[in-house]
């Protein structure tokens, strides 16, 4: 009897610790899907960060011809077996379950404490590139080339002047694909992305009005998106790991331009709700900011919400490194 109890309890013990890591699976997909919905933030870092990246990408590689032929055979198993689905479907419903919730908001928050939130993001994404960097265990030219070179094209996107686009299906098909390529990509922001191609409020909008139409039609893009880059992402991470990974390094210390809290509106746009937006914008400092806008430039609560997105990181990377090795 004092066999099987102890049997018990260690199977139940496993059962808690599996619920526990997904539970801890579908957060970091809640936290992927939060920094999508902001405008030069990636899920793609947080997913770097939380030690889940690679993984993801062969997961979404696996979603092939093979896999498709399984699921026609109905072979639903096999199937999710291939995709890795259990850990696909922790990941994806996390982003929804973010999105669906807070893409109100984060534009609440933005338009009402944007210093306070673009300090927050620039403080974590400051670490999200000191930690990133350290996987680069060997460092030559090449690195620093791929460093350099993914600095300077994410800094490139963000000073880039959003464009004029119609809401055609094509273009809303076209647009997913392209957002979720970026989405994917640490540093290189998704919502930014369909900033500059003039669909972010528009996507945005039919996400909160729930907008079946245009919701399937951004999917289908993304879809596609994604299953197709994710197998350009995986080879280079398997083939050239250090220069891919230095150059995803570059790319979260570029976007850095896109984040700088203190912001000068040079032009503006107005949105669907018939709400005056900044379209193009420039950093300044916060003397300037306070010269050109009359407002206090919360500068110390802007280094304390740094602070607390920078130790966010590292606390986030803390307890990974535990969880992994108490499994």
């Amino acid at each position: 009897m004092g066999f099987i109890f102890l049997k018990n309890s260690k199977s139940e013990q496993k059962n808690i610790e599996k619920q526990k890591n997904y539970l801890l699976l579908v957060l970091k997909g809640c936290a992927m899907g939060a920094a999508d919905v902001v405008p030069g933030v990636s899920g793609g870092t947080i997913a770097f960060i939380t030690g889940i990246y690679e993984e993801l990408i062969d997961s979404i590689k696996s979603i092939d011809l093979q896999a498709l032929k399984l699921l026609l055979s109905l072979k639903f198993a096999d199937f999710w077996k291939k995709i890795n689905g259990s850990f696909l479907l922790g990941v994806v419903g996390g982003i929804a379950i973010s999105i669906f919730s807070l893409a109100k908001l984060m534009t609440w928050l933005l338009e009402h404490h944007p210093i306070y939130i673009w300090s927050f993001f620039f403080g974590l994404i400051v670490a999200s590139s000191v930690l990133v960097a350290k996987e680069i265990k060997h460092w030559h030219i090449g690195t620093v080339i791929s460093l350099i070179a993914g600095g300077c094209i994410a800094y490139v996107i963000t000073v880039m002047s959003p464009a004029e686009t119609p809401n055609t299906w094509w273009f809303i098909i076209l647009s997913g694909a392209i957002a979720i390529c970026a989405m994917i990509l640490p540093g290189i922001s998704g919502a930014f992305i369909l900033l500059l191609m003039g669909k972010y409020s528009y996507i945005l909008g039919a996400v909160s009005s729930l907008n079946i139409g245009v919701m399937l039609l951004f999917i289908v893009g993304a879809v596609a998106g994604i299953i197709s880059f994710s197998h350009l992402l995986s080879w280079l991470l398997k083939k050239h790991h250090t220069a891919t990974v230095a150059t995803l390094t570059g790319f979260m210390v570029g976007s850095l331009n896109k984040v700088w809290p203190w912001k000068e509106t040079l032009e503006t746009y107005t949105d669907s709700h018939g709400v005056v937006r900044p379209l193009v914008e420039a950093n300044v400092s916060p003397h300037y900011f306070q010269e050109l806008t009359q407002s206090d430039p919360l500068l110390v609560e802007a280094i304390v919400m740094c602070i607390v997105g920078f130790v966010l990181i590292y606390g986030i990377e803390f307890i990974g490194k535990k969880m992994q090795k108490q499994q």
